[in-house]
Formats: structure tokens, sequence, C-alpha cells
């Protein structure tokens, strides 16, 4: 076989770069896809192929790719300036932004810390739900709850606060141990869904009747457990929490990372059971997928408590070279302005509507357990007997089979294991959801040797 021979981009890639997320030994035996450029919902290689961006560029894109609105914003912005300290200083774009979050979350969340990424958004709600119980005289309110298979970041508060072991077990010594809540998401059947919402649920009121007094918070995120498989929660869950952890003093942290900005259908995933959680954190979808940024919403209550003299030492030290970053605040806001000038939220629910319909014809397919939607988000369940819940052995590989069959066939996706993940910008059109699917389920059927016939399903345009 004749050596491959990669352009000069690659070969740079292979000797210099690790890819986060990748077994790089598996990766140098891979033909890398060099991604130059970017039009609507489409990334255009190296060589000018075009795929559809099937998973938002791990979910941050929202109005596609090269959207003027954003690049004009990014291009006026750095003709004044790109970055100012946000430490004793006012930033104008960072000021606006805050008070547009604050009109958009839910009701009571009146302060914005801005910082870098989900990891340390979420490190913060964690850092200032801590230090507000020791400077309000709540000192044994120590502890946290989290749920099973959560995910939150990467940083070792975060991964404190998570649930999957497979990403956080080798950091176990360095981590502080939290309560873990069984998730509804995480169930044998999908007819054990009930079962599985009422032990979380009682569960919770048992650990909050009988430690409640040295608990914090809960950390979880609302709808959708993203980072474990898409694990859709049973409608309610989320707002019987939020009643219980109200009734016992626990604040109540929500991750709106991946379910922020539309995602879910609505703007925030919070609004679709009214819950006003005392914690919100934001990033992903926040600049529309250009720029890294990231916001904790909290209320004025936790604020008030870190009011005090210098002796009194109340300060919240904590902080980021890039906190409130001109260029990054500046997108997000024009963000915001597409919202409304494009009508993003009002065009959703048709678009939600054909992905539902879209999907029909994979449910029925052999080797897949389950469908799971919430809003644009998809997550496809692959095993290997569906009947005795037999899952592929990992050496099998075939949620990355998929993917690359799938990115053969013009769609660029990325499973969870033998999940099999679509997220595509809120700005696809229809035709163009419908087209993605298609080419996950042809996947699908050529990766599991499945010969069903995929009825109904239109043909790809692209």
């Amino acid at each position: 076989m004749a050596e491959r021979k990669l352009s000069q981009v690659a070969q740079w890639d292979h000797e210099f770069v690790w890819h986060p997320f990748t077994q790089m030994q598996d990766w140098f035996a891979q033909e890398p896809v060099v991604i130059e450029r970017g039009e609507g919902v489409y990334l255009i290689d190296e060589n000018g192929k075009q795929y559809y961006d099937g998973v938002s560029s791990l979910w941050v894109n929202i109005h596609g790719h090269n959207h003027p609105t954003l690049n004009r914003a990014l291009k006026e912005q750095v003709d004044k300036i790109a970055h100012s300290t946000l430490l004793g200083l006012v930033s104008p774009p960072s000021a606006h932004l805050c008070k547009e979050l604050v009109e958009l979350a839910p009701e009571g969340l009146d302060k914005v810390f801005l910082s870098d990424d989900g990891s340390t958004a979420i490190e913060i709600a964690i850092k200032m739900a801590y230090q507000y119980r020791q400077q309000v005289g709540q000192t044994e309110k120590t502890k946290f709850i989290s749920l099973n298979a959560g995910y939150h970041g990467d940083t070792l508060g975060t991964v404190s606060v998570g649930g999957i072991q497979l990403f956080h077990q080798v950091f176990h010594n360095l981590l502080f141990k939290p309560i873990t809540l069984p998730s509804p998401g995480v169930y044998r059947d999908v007819a054990d869904r009930e079962a599985a919402f009422e032990e979380s649920l009682a569960e919770l009121e048992r650990i909050l009747d009988e430690e409640g007094q040295q608990i914090t918070a809960l950390v979880m995120e609302p709808l959708v457990q993203a980072a474990a498989g898409m694990l859709v929660m049973p409608h309610g869950y989320l707002k019987r929490v939020r009643e219980l952890t109200a009734a016992h003093d626990v604040f109540l942290i929500v991750d709106e990372v991946a379910t922020g900005f539309g995602r879910t259908g609505t703007f925030f995933a919070c609004e679709q059971e009214g819950v006003s959680p005392d914690f919100m954190t934001l990033s992903k979808g926040i600049t529309g997928g250009y720029m890294p940024l990231a916001a904790t919403l909290t209320t004025q209550r936790v604020f008030d408590a870190f009011l005090g003299t210098f002796e009194e030492k109340k300060t919240f030290y904590h902080g980021h070279s890039y906190t409130g970053n001109a260029l990054a605040c500046a997108v997000a806001l024009a963000s915001l302005q597409v919202f409304r000038d494009e009508k993003v939220m009002e065009g959703l629910p048709r678009k939600i509507e054909a992905f539902t319909n879209a999907l029909k014809p994979i449910e029925q397919l052999e080797h897949v357990k389950e469908v799971r939607q919430r809003g644009l988000i998809v997550g496809i369940e692959l095993e290997q007997d569906v009947a005795t819940h037999t899952p592929y052995r990992p050496n099998d590989a075939v949620g990355a089979k998929v993917a690359v069959l799938a990115r053969e066939r013009g769609l660029i996706c990325r499973p969870i294991g033998d999940v099999v993940i679509l997220m595509p910008p809120l700005a696809s059109t229809v035709e163009q959801i419908e087209d993605m699917v298609h080419i996950v389920g042809e996947s699908i059927c050529i990766a599991t040797e499945d010969e069903h016939v995929l009825e109904g399903m239109r043909p790809i345009i692209l």
C-alpha cells in the first residue's frame, strides 16, 4: 500500500498537536480532515470538500459559520480595542452583555460573573456557593450533591461534581467527594423511566431530610445530561428538584452550558419547567460559536454576602486574565441581536418537528436501542442486541464507525461511545436537518450491517 501523502498542516498536526478527548495512537492511523473555512451550516476542508457541521463544532455554533452580523461585530470591536482587564476597569461590551443576560435569564438572577469556558463557570458557582455559606455563618454547609452521569467540565472542582467514570476515575484522589444522586436519565430499559424518576426524587428527599443542614448546593444539567449520551430527564424532574432544594435552603446550580441559547427549544432549558435557580452557568453558544466566553449568573442575595470592608475579607478572589474580553462580549451581543432579527426562536418549533419526524425510521432499526431528543439535541444509542441489552464490545467502536461513514457522506458528527450525537446549528433549514438524519441513518445501517430499508427518508442533497 502506498504511503499516505499528508498536507503540510496535517504533518504539523501529527508532529506537534495533542488533541482533546482523543486516543492519539488511533489518531495517527487516520486520514485527518483539515477544516479550512466554514459557510453557514457547512465546514469546508483544505481540498474544498463540504460537510454538514452536525455537532455545531462541539455544540457551540448557533447561527452558522461566517455570519455577516457576527463578523461585522468582531471587526468593529477590534478597531476599538481587543481586550482590557475587568480588574479595576469597565468594558462597555461586557457591561452591556451582562445587562442583556440578566434581562433574558430566569427571574432572580441579577448578577453576572464572566469567565472563559463552561468549566470555569461551574468552578465559579461552586466557589461562590461555598464561600457564601462561610460568610453568612452557615459553616456546617460544606457538602454538595451531584448526579451520577453528570458532566460539568474537566477542572478539578468540576470533575469532583462530575459522574462519568471513564473521564474522571483516575483523578479520584485529588477530588472532594460529593453526595451522589441517581440520575433519572440512567435506566436499563426505556420502560424503567418512570421508576428511575421516582427513585431519584425519593433519594433526594432522603438526603435532604437527613443531611440538608450540611449541604451547600446541588449541581445538575437541566433536561439533558449531554456528555453522558444525551440522557433526557423526565418532564417535571427539574421543577421538583427546585422545590425540594428550596425547602431545605440548598442552592440549585444549573449547568446550561450545553442546553442554553435555544438548544432545547426554549432560550434556556430552565424555562420549560418554570425554574429559577440560584446559579446558572452559560458558555458554548453564548457567542454563537465564535469566541471563548462564559458566564455565571446568581442572585442579589448571594452577591450581597460578598459586600464588606477590606478587613472583613469577603471579596470573591477569583478571576481570569481574559475575563470580559471585549471581542467575545461584542460578538455575544451580536449573537443576541441575530436571535431577535432573524426570529430564531420562533422558527424552532417547525425544525424540531421535522427533526422528530425524520428520526422515526431510525427508531425502527435493529440495533438502535433508543433515540433521545430534546429540541435540536439528539442522541441515538446503539446496542448489539436491543432485546437483551447486550452492548457492543468497546473494540467494536461502532459509534466511531458511524462517524467515519457519515464523514465520507458529508456530515461531521462525533459519537459518545456508541451513542451517535446530532446537534445541528439552529440556523439549519428543515431540508438540511432531514439530510443530516438521512446520512446518519444510512451510516448506522452500514456500520451495524443492518439491511433495514429506511423508507420515507429524504435523499441526500449535498
